[in-house]
């Protein structure tokens, strides 16, 4: 991120606050971290440093709330996409298919509708639409008739109740894949999280100063497919425009051409870090 000791700088996945400690740890007396987080358990780890805020809130909002701050220009944003291993290990929160814990899912425990609300309310096609389009699974239409005809005999409100009912479609040799494919599925819809992560990025263009890096941790192809388009052309889409003398118009440069990925090592360590994709732009 090239960390300038008086810049300002956004960590828009403040989760445990590991990335803002190191952000802080360069900074100098004159620079300030602001920290986004919806999640309530984030709270605990806010850090004691007059150089830091915390902003309780979904980094979709990051532009209004650069404003509410008086900020019109950042040096710098850090992204930690996805589900951290604190979401993956508590029981109550729904997020992993380890435990039979309540189908919950919610980023922001304060609000929004619960996975067992789209599990249990959604009709068929909105059921396959979210599992063909946010879990690519191909089996999608029949997972979806399978939870339908389920559900009309008793409401499936637990992890462990949805995976007995769609345990006999999924095939054994790919049951794990699939089932995370699912869960990754039923998570992006409850937490709007592509329609989140576009508007950061978008917001994120308007705030980064020329110069100013935009770093994002990617875990799975639908995130990093937009992370990566906007870095090329500015857009979601990843449609190219070019300018009067035909070239690319693209308020970003690239500062890694190719992805950066975690080591052997580290993967070893962190076993979620094995989907990891990092990738940096600088403002131009």
């Amino acid at each position: 991120m090239a960390i300038q000791p008086e810049g300002i700088y956004v960590d828009v996945t403040f989760g445990g606050g590991g990335h803002s400690r190191e952000i802080l740890r360069r900074l100098g007396p004159n620079g300030h971290l602001y920290g986004f987080d919806q999640d309530a358990d984030a709270e605990q780890n806010i850090v004691d440093d007059e150089r830091f805020t915390f902003v309780r809130s979904n980094f979709r909002y990051l532009k209004q709330w650069m404003r509410y701050y008086g900020v019109s220009e950042i040096d710098g944003l850090s992204a930690d996409l996805g589900v951290s291993s604190h979401h993956f290990d508590d029981v109550t929160r729904g997020f992993s298919f380890r435990f039979d814990a309540p189908l919950d899912m919610r980023m922001n425990k304060r609000a929004g509708t619960t996975a067992a609300d789209v599990v249990n309310s959604y009709d068929e096609q909105q059921l396959a639409d979210v599992f063909y389009l946010y879990g690519e699974l191909k089996q999608a239409r029949r997972l979806a008739a399978l939870i339908v005809k389920a559900r009309a005999q008793q409401r499936i409100a637990t992890t462990g109740e949805l995976l007995k009912t769609v345990g006999g479609l999924l095939r054994p040799e790919r049951e794990k894949k699939e089932t995370a494919q699912l869960f990754q599925a039923l998570r992006i819809e409850v937490n709007h999280e592509l329609e989140a992560l576009k508007e950061m990025l978008a917001g994120a263009t308007e705030v980064l100063r020329k110069g100013g890096r935009l770093s994002v941790i990617t875990y799975h192809s639908l995130e990093d497919r937009i992370v990566k388009n906007y870095m090329k052309a500015g857009n979601a889409e990843g449609r190219v425009e070019q300018d009067f003398f035909g070239r690319m118009a693209s308020p970003f440069r690239a500062v890694n051409n190719k992805v950066i990925v975690p080591s052997a090592d580290e993967q070893q360590r962190n076993p979620r870090s094995r989907s990891a994709k990092l990738r940096i732009a600088e403002r131009i």
